[in-house]
């Protein structure tokens, strides 16, 4: 054999090395095969036992709830603009529904995140206010209209052969509410705003709240309309059976500044039943706290109370058997006073509201202090004047 022949197998070098690394590749395969077995029977080891345990601890463990996970990116971008002023994350957001709203940017606003404006919300319905018992709307436009059907339909017999006579048309009143702005100018040091360990939105929410439960609660009652909503107290009165379309009816207890000596109570009676029998299903009666003070001491001619206290936590007290809401704003009793209200005020009186609020930062118009103007849209009137009564204190 010559010395260029190849070894005895018949294979040249390079086919040599080439089959001797498919031999390698193979038994890397072959042990990977191998591990990847028995992994799978050390799974399967496990006792249906061991599986329960793992999943109980799986559910104990917090849940990121998807909640949480959407309004994260917009409390962030808040809490940054709120904080230091930066808003490029509030313009890079993309929200939906009455969260952040990137489209208010020009007018260098920002809407609140969900969870503070649901704050506020609650914080409003809760007040001592006549929110709580009257027709609330949300719109969307600068003005709100009622359309109220204060007349009635004209009737008559008609005979078989006889003619049929032309009857009364009804009256349709239109009362439109404009919308108002209420603000609200809390401040804080920006000291305080870079203290990581402060809640800088529930002191926000808590400051605006209270602002504009005061605000409005008091324009509601006694608002003269402009630039505010206009209260019921504001309208003229006149004593009921002689009142017209836009005057309040009003019932006299008899006595300057207070009931009568021998028979306190028939005021209220009177009061009650000079409301229309459609709107009493629904009354109330609205009074401040001094004024409650007095009317709970009214007994009847057999001695029996005519106020009653709720049967149960959260229900209002009662007044011969309507609720009594105790609003502040209501005036105290006086010579001539209108201190006690009666009425379907979900009929008689319409609050109508934008739902979205809007934060504006201004870092310097008191440095130090950081100054939040916050505002909110809102109106109220009374839509219907017959659903409403007044107890005036007067002869």
């Amino acid at each position: 054999m010559s010395k260029t022949q190849t070894p005895v197998t018949g294979l040249s070098p390079a086919a040599e090395v080439k089959a001797a690394l498919a031999g390698f590749i193979s038994d890397i395969k072959a042990m990977n095969d191998e591990i990847q077995k028995r992994l799978q029977q050390q799974e399967e080891r496990l006792t249906m036992q061991e599986r329960k345990t793992i999943s109980t601890a799986a559910a104990m463990r917090p849940a990121l709830a998807v909640q949480a996970e959407i309004e994260a990116p917009h409390k962030k971008a808040f809490e940054a603009y709120v904080r230091t002023g930066d808003d490029d994350a509030l313009r890079g957001l993309q929200l939906e529904g009455k969260a952040l709203n990137t489209a208010v940017a020009g007018d260098g606003g920002y809407l609140v995140d969900p969870q503070t404006a649901q704050t506020i919300a609650s914080v409003l319905a809760s007040t001592a206010s006549i929110r709580a018992i009257a027709n609330v709307v949300n719109v969307e436009a600068t003005s709100y209209d009622v359309l109220v059907d204060h007349g009635d339909v004209g009737s008559g017999w008609a005979s078989e052969t006889g003619a049929v006579t032309e009857t009364t048309t009804p009256m349709i009143e239109r009362i439109t509410i404009p919308l108002h702005e209420l603000s609200a100018l809390p401040k804080a040091s920006q000291r305080l705003l870079d203290d990581s360990a402060f809640d800088i939105e529930a002191w926000l929410a808590g400051r605006i709240a209270d602002k504009f439960a005061r605000a409005e609660a008091a324009a509601f009652v006694n608002g003269d309309g402009v630039d505010k909503p206009r209260g019921f107290l504001t309208y003229p009165v006149a004593d009921v059976g002689t009142e017209v379309w836009g005057q309040l009816g009003r019932v006299r207890t008899g006595v300057d500044g207070g009931f009568d000596a021998v028979a306190p109570g028939d005021a209220i009676v009177d009061l009650i039943y000079a409301l229309g029998a459609p709107y009493r299903a629904n009354a109330s009666f609205v009074m401040n706290s001094k004024t409650a003070g007095e009317v709970r001491k009214l007994k009847d001619a057999n001695g029996r109370f005519l106020w009653s206290d709720g049967m149960a936590a959260g229900e209002p007290a009662r007044l011969m058997g309507y609720p009594v809401l105790i609003a502040e704003d209501m005036p105290d009793i006086a010579i001539g006073a209108n201190a006690i209200a009666f009425g379907d005020f979900r009929a008689g009186y319409t609050i109508a509201e934008r739902p979205d609020l809007r934060i504006l930062r201004d870092p310097f118009s008191a440095k130090p202090h950081v100054l939040f103007y916050a505002t909110k849209r809102v109106g109220g009137d009374v839509s219907d004047f017959e659903a409403i009564k007044l107890l005036t204190f007067s002869v």
